[in-house]
């Protein structure tokens, strides 16, 4: 089955951490940059970071410095290492396979004390 599954979603404190994963099955995983975006309430979604095939990395300005994102091809999963967690960082959090315009259902993440 073709998909995207993501985990590790939460609710954490401020100033509090969490690591998303998001699986992939189906498709060739080696081959696709990896990206994470989110969207809170109300607002468009945005870019969080992304992950070439050869682990290049991108990030927002709002995460940079407390977010980092990793892959490991040998279990067809990348992670999303968020530190430093403010409230504004409170939102659903997807990952894509963009070779593939291949989405995931979405963890929650809250941010709150």
């Amino acid at each position: 089955q073709v998909q995207l599954v993501e985990s590790g979603g939460g609710l954490v404190q401020p100033g509090g951490s969490l690591r998303l994963s998001c699986a992939a099955s189906g498709i060739s995983f080696s081959i696709s940059t990896m990206a994470w975006y989110r969207q809170a309430p109300g607002k468009q979604r945005e870019l969080v970071a992304t992950i070439t095939t050869n682990s290049n990395t991108n990030y927002a300005d709002s995460v940079k410095g407390r977010f980092t994102i990793t892959r490991d091809n040998a279990k067809n999963t990348v992670y999303l290492q968020m530190n430093s967690l403010k409230p504004e960082d409170t939102a659903v959090y997807s990952c894509k396979a963009v070779w593939y315009n291949l989405w995931g259902q979405g963890t929650q993440v809250i941010v709150s004390s």
